[in-house]
């Protein structure tokens, strides 16, 4: 029998292959190598693949005792609020400084810092992630990302 694991996964291996199975009818430009399938087919590849296995461990897997932990409502709502803020903020300041903030203030809320020096953890871990990304996409697969209007950052 599936627990709540096992049937997140078939729903989201099904979600995949439907949309992965939706890339094949992108029209290809012949003056380009790369078709605008070829990036969604790895990503919904590799979640269902992702979700095939957690499938698979929920249930192969040795069942646990439910321990009782209370489901943070609060903070999932908290997490969704700060995503729509992101997508919000991306036109308006850019990439680099929303998804900046977005990493910074996403760290923040899930695990809030208990020593001073703690504090430089989150804006470290964002500044490497928004740099990483930001050089990924725009300087190795030539991918444009958002500026912003206000910062034409």
């Amino acid at each position: 029998m599936l627990g709540r694991d096992g049937i997140a996964g078939l729903v989201v291996l099904a979600t995949s292959l439907f949309l992965f199975w939706l890339t094949l009818g992108l029209e290809r430009n012949p003056l380009v190598p790369v078709g605008p399938g070829f990036y969604p087919r790895i990503v919904l590849g590799l979640t269902a693949l992702l979700s095939l296995c957690l499938v698979l461990f929920d249930f192969f897997g040795e069942k646990k005792p439910s321990e009782g932990t209370k489901a943070n409502y609060l903070a999932v709502a908290t997490q969704f609020i700060l995503f729509a803020v992101y997508a919000g903020a991306l036109p308006l300041l850019g990439f680099r400084i929303a998804t900046f903030a977005y990493v910074t203030a996403a760290n923040l809320l899930l695990d809030p810092p208990r020593r001073p020096l703690a504090w430089l953890r989150a804006p470290l871990l964002a500044a490497l992630t928004a740099a990483a990304t930001w050089y990924v996409f725009e300087g190795y697969l030539a991918v444009l990302l958002p500026r912003g209007r206000w910062t034409d950052f």
